[in-house]
């Protein structure tokens, strides 16, 4: 019976006997974006250069446009109401309408497994779920897995049309999504639409359009769905035409062998994506719209094990360790490194707790995309060096702004050089700094363990899984934000 309602609706999505339609990603109960932007809807129609009006019934004039190669597009006017509204749009074919459609702040949640991870499978699920349900100003939708070798204009197959939460579209849905959703909507007060396309185990080429991948000549092994532009031919192109206020990201688990590419490619994906959802959307999405992602969290219970996760954790700042940054302008992140799940059922890459991530990444959202004032939603961030003192390195954070709470002496260590050289070469070593003492914005470090050696490096939390569940050594004492991971392989 399922499956048969699923023909039904993938066939009524497609529209294929309508000779007036929407595109597929539109739909009863959906979300356009609020003004001051102006949302886009777009569709079909069986004839070329035929003239189609739209109107949000009740309010303001119709707008008008003519369809080319059998598609229409057409910007509504700016909305700041809430609704809900009808949306009608007619043709001499006929009319087709969009029913309690609101207008709030549209946002993409993409990347891999950790932002397809789903409600029913967060820490404290049960409670989680129920309280989705009092979000009916939330609104989401849900793009089926699916792969193209060259660009898709509309949606291949929806796995959850658009739909306030409920019983039957919560669990599945992306926990991160909606928890982060649920922390906009919470400040905002006004609709959020959430648009889930994300695929496990796949890597950033994936997700990357043509010109991204020319810029960084990625890496990617040959086969679906990991081939490059794959999941961006089919999940985000079809979205490009839909006016959204912002993306986030949490993707970076299946490209963690090649992290130094990473620097250049998640900057250029996202050059990407914002250059062409703002071209398809006639101008209205904002050509620096706002992109928020997670560095990986924690996986492996040997706190022992460096693997590749720290070098993509600082290439997922384009190699600056914080953003936003010149290379990753109208950026935000949250650190999750110190979240660990050793024993998740979906496996330790997999924590369950979503919550933490969500509002950590809301609080940077605030802050970045929405630009609030006076929010410190940063963990702390070292600014300048002082070795004045011999064996001792005093670390200030945040140029002096930022009171640190240390939780553990251990996280730091030096890279101890036998040469002459100023950088950390690969056959030096890392040896423990541990914390002396800290005060106020500064942290200091023993740095006398090279012994007869010289130092010439830094780095922090240098691990794939650095601490236990929020116990990791620096954090701002007034956010409770921990520091990001950091490295310098320099002489000071």
């Amino acid at each position: 019976m399922e499956f048969m309602i699923l023909i039904l609706l993938v066939f009524a999505v497609s529209g294929s006997d309508a000779a007036l339609r929407f595109s597929a990603s539109y739909g009863d109960h959906m979300v356009l974006q609020r003004g001051p932007h102006k949302a886009v809807v777009w569709g079909y129609a069986d004839k070329n250069h035929e003239k189609v009006t739209i109107q949000i019934v009740g309010h303001g004039s119709p707008v008008q446009t003519t369809t080319a190669n059998g598609i229409w597009k057409a910007k509504l006017p700016a909305m700041t109401s809430p609704g809900p509204f009808v949306i009608t749009a007619s043709s001499s074919d006929g009319n087709v309408s969009l029913h309690d459609v609101l207008f709030g702040d549209v946002w993409v949640c993409s990347g891999q497994s950790n932002m397809a991870f789903n409600m029913q499978s967060v820490n404290n699920s049960a409670y989680e779920l129920k309280k989705a349900l009092t979000f009916d100003k939330i609104r989401l939708f849900h793009v089926r897995d699916v792969e193209s070798p060259t660009p898709l204009a509309d949606i291949k197959t929806v796995q959850t049309p658009w739909t306030a939460p409920s019983a039957k579209s919560v669990p599945t849905f992306s926990a991160l999504c909606l928890l982060y959703g649920e922390y906009l909507y919470n400040h905002r007060k006004y609709p959020i639409g959430l648009i889930e396309s994300a695929w496990g185990g796949t890597p950033i080429e994936a997700w990357s359009g043509p010109d991204a991948i020319k810029d960084c000549s990625g890496h990617a092994r040959k086969r679906n769905p990991h081939t490059p532009s794959v999941l961006w031919n089919a999940m985000i192109n079809p979205l490009l035409a839909t006016t959204i206020y912002g993306a986030i990201w949490f993707q970076g688990e299946a490209n963690s062998r090649h992290s130094a590419k990473y620097a250049c490619q998640q900057p250029a994906m996202v050059k990407e994506w914002r250059n062409k959802f703002h071209h398809a959307s006639l101008g209205e999405t904002s050509l620096n719209f706002p992109f928020g992602f997670v560095q990986l969290a924690a996986n492996s219970a040997d706190h022992s094990k460096i693997g590749g996760f720290p070098g993509l954790r600082w290439a997922q700042t384009a190699n600056m360790g914080h953003v936003p940054n010149p290379k990753m302008p109208h950026s935000f992140m949250a650190v999750a490194m110190d979240l660990p799940d050793f024993h998740s059922p979906r496996g330790s890459i997999h924590s369950r707790f979503k919550q933490d991530v969500a509002e950590r990444l809301g609080l940077a959202g605030l802050g970045v995309a929405y630009g609030e004032k006076g929010l410190s939603f940063q963990g702390p961030y070292p600014t300048s060096f002082n070795t004045k003192t011999k064996g001792h390195l005093v670390i200030e954070y945040d140029h002096g702004h930022t009171v640190v709470d240390v939780r553990a002496k251990d996280g730091f260590e030096i890279c101890c050089s036998a040469t002459s050289e100023t950088t950390c070469g690969t056959n030096d070593t890392w040896v423990a700094a541990p914390v002396l003492t800290h005060h106020g914005a500064t942290v200091t470090l023993n740095v006398a363990g090279c012994h007869d050696k010289h130092w010439v490096g830094l780095r922090y939390s240098w691990r794939e899984s650095p601490c236990e569940f929020k116990k990791c050594c620096v954090y701002g004492r007034d956010n409770d934000l921990p520091a990001p991971a950091f490295i310098r392989n320099t002489a000071f």
